[in-house]
């Protein structure tokens, strides 16, 4: 679904973007020390250049950088679905920033000052929980409901769409059709399925792979 970027291999890289000079060589150290591969920026345009080239297996952010900020880098890079979980960091630990970071695909925000235990311990753990999502999602099996109206491969497709969180919008483009062919889908497969809603629909495919999987 994604856009094919080149992905290293036998190697743990990390991307930090971090405009202080001193913040950015503390948080290179201590990761280097820890054997990931570090790859550090200063500023967002070269950042964003190299994420969409190469994919790392996890990214550290600073939201507040010269030139693009980042959130708007979160945003750019669609970060709920690029294929590396990102970390957002800043001095000012307000709730809203935190949120908004979350919002916009951060999967975790660490305030700054932090001690570099406390970092590797966040990394670690947000490695750990993609893998485990992205482990789960790959046994995610779309092709047979018991009881349900089998779906067509459009449908399939379109459902995937949706377990991964896209809206209509990014599910269509992705599809080259239209979001009002998408919703016609969706109302298909809701009927199929026998959903009441999106939440009601969520739960009937993770329940379905859960039963078959155990």
């Amino acid at each position: 679904m994604h856009r094919q970027l080149s992905v290293p291999q036998s190697r743990i890289e990390l991307f930090v973007l971090e405009d202080e000079r001193g913040t950015r060589e503390m948080i290179s150290m201590v990761l280097t020390k820890a054997g990931f591969e570090v790859v550090c920026f200063a500023d967002s345009d070269a950042f964003l250049a190299t994420a969409r080239k190469r994919i790392p297996a996890g990214m550290l952010i600073d939201v507040f950088v010269p030139g693009k900020s980042g959130i708007q880098l979160l945003k750019e890079l669609q970060a709920e679905k690029y294929p590396a979980p990102v970390i957002a960091m800043s001095g000012r630990g307000d709730i809203s920033l935190a949120v908004s970071a979350m919002k916009f695909g951060a999967l975790d925000f660490i305030e700054k000052p932090f001690r570099g235990s406390e970092l590797l311990d966040r990394i670690t753990s947000a490695l750990q929980l993609y893998e485990e999502r992205q482990r789960k999602y790959a046994e995610l099996d779309l092709d047979y409901f018991p009881g349900a109206e089998p779906l067509s491969r459009r449908e399939r497709q379109v459902l995937e769409h949706f377990i991964l969180g896209d809206s209509n919008k990014e599910a269509a483009r992705s599809l080259g059709i239209s979001p009002r062919t998408v919703e016609d889908h969706r109302s298909h497969i809701m009927r199929k399925l026998g959903a009441r809603n999106y939440a009601d629909l969520i739960r009937i495919v993770m329940r379905t792979t859960l039963r078959d999987s155990s």
